[in-house]
């Protein structure tokens, strides 16, 4: 944990130090005298745009070739399907045996 405290402590000082830099090299900037002033840039020849052509020639418009038909595919019948029963049988119901007495 020590180290993490000292890596901070080191990079504050670094950053105060590099912040201390760059104000006295603004500060440097100010004072200096006048500078001269900067070249103006050429005007420059303004390109000409090719003219287009107004109508489009004409171009042949080539014939397409016939696409053959497909043949018709049937379908084997299906089997047909068993019937399932709606009626479901009776489950016989029968009497508890009798029951033992005592006396």
């Amino acid at each position: 944990m020590d180290s993490y405290n000292c890596l901070f402590l080191a990079f504050v000082v670094v950053l105060t130090i590099s912040s201390m830099d760059v104000s006295l090299a603004a500060r440097n900037l100010l004072q200096l005298p006048s500078l001269p002033p900067l070249p103006s840039i050429p005007n420059l020849p303004q390109p000409t745009q090719p003219t287009l052509p107004t109508t489009q020639p004409s171009l042949p418009i080539p014939s397409l070739p016939t696409i053959p038909g497909l043949p018709k595919f049937s379908l084997p019948p299906l089997p047909s399907m068993p019937s399932i029963p709606t009626t479901f049988p009776s489950i016989p119901f029968f009497s508890p045996p009798p029951a033992t007495t005592s006396p």
